[in-house]
């Protein structure tokens, strides 16, 4: 009988009032680190810095939203950024060719038509990509790390390495688009807020965001209680190349070109915004407030190296460092060790 009216065992972080997620924790050491730089560097804080930060961190943010769906479903995205280099440069080569036809005639039919197509490019690959992996059983890391090499090598093709540059009437309008100010804001940034507030209500309050997590869990059970499981994770494919296209269109117009190169790399800087935030690479777990604050972290890394001088070439052994450390105190903590 020993232990069966005994009460519960409250976690030992809860009872002393502890961060209950990977996400809290991560948001304090991002505030104690924002401080740390401001007494290191007091330029950290000048609107013009602080405006730079939240437009780099916002194109990896808004592709972190996308992995982070990913990797809730127990996958992973490697070609998110080929995916943005290829929207970015279609969107410029589209608004060159569509601003000779009479579509020019109507203003900001380029820009809506170049994003458009642009985007249901993006789409498409990711389509591709849950197709492959939901119905044909395709590993995810080798699925998308081929796209990976297909998505960059059409880059290159259309491209001939050469960056490309929009021209039409509807330039300064597109710019306005990508690099402008909402309410003091940063378009890029308003566009990540929204996004991430809808992905946020999205997870918890639709089916689709329970069945998400379900699959992540265990997709056998899931498969066994009626979710529909391909579907769920041919969606999320979709959405990580939507965003990765979005993030794509947005940095095309902020730069005002498109290099053929652009985010190269950028694959393990998304995904690491997104673990860092609290998303597990076995699934289940994760959220669009954990994908933003990952990739502001990293973004303020980058951005203190440079302000208080240090080493850039630290700067990846750093937030590989943090990498681990936030996947091992997620360890402890859910193995009630804190």
């Amino acid at each position: 009988m020993t232990g069966i009216l005994e009460p519960p065992v409250t976690p030992a972080w809860r009872r002393r009032g502890l961060p209950r997620t990977q996400t809290a924790y991560v948001a304090v050491a991002f505030a104690v680190l924002v401080v740390v730089i401001w007494i290191l560097a007091p330029v950290f804080t000048t609107p013009r810095n602080l405006l730079n930060i939240s437009k780099n961190f916002s194109f990896i943010a808004l592709m972190s939203l996308g992995e982070t769906l990913v990797i809730i479903s127990g996958g992973i995205d490697l070609a998110v950024g080929s995916v943005c280099a290829l929207s970015a440069v279609v969107t410029m080569m589209l608004m060159r060719f569509l601003s000779d036809t009479t579509a020019a005639q109507l203003p900001g039919a380029t820009i809506a038509l170049a994003v458009l197509l642009a985007l249901t490019l993006a789409g498409l690959i990711g389509l591709v990509n849950g197709l492959l992996i939901a119905r044909v059983r395709l590993s995810p890391f080798v699925t998308t790390l081929g796209m990976l090499s297909v998505a960059r090598g059409m880059t290159y093709v259309l491209t001939q390495g050469r960056a490309q540059y929009p021209t039409g009437p509807d330039i300064a309008l597109f710019t306005r688009f990508a690099n402008g100010v909402v309410l003091g804001l940063p378009t890029p940034l308003v566009y990540l807020l929204v996004l991430a507030v809808m992905m946020g209500l999205a997870l918890r309050h639709l089916v689709w965001g329970r069945h998400l997590y379900a699959v992540g869990g265990n997709a056998q059970a899931a498969a066994l209680t009626g979710v529909r499981v391909p579907h769920v994770v041919v969606s999320v494919y979709v959405l990580s190349g939507l965003a990765g296209g979005f993030s794509g269109v947005l940095i095309a117009g902020w730069l005002g070109a498109a290099p053929a190169n652009l985010a190269t790399g950028y694959e393990l800087r998304v995904i690491a915004a997104a673990v860092i935030g609290g998303a597990n690479l076995a699934g289940g777990a994760g959220g669009a407030a954990g994908a933003v604050i990952g990739a502001a972290l990293i973004e303020v890394i980058r951005n203190g190296f440079v302000l208080i001088g240090a080493n850039s070439y630290w700067e990846e052994v750093f937030v590989g460092v943090i990498i681990i450390i936030a996947v091992l105190v997620d360890q402890l903590r859910t193995r009630r060790v804190f």
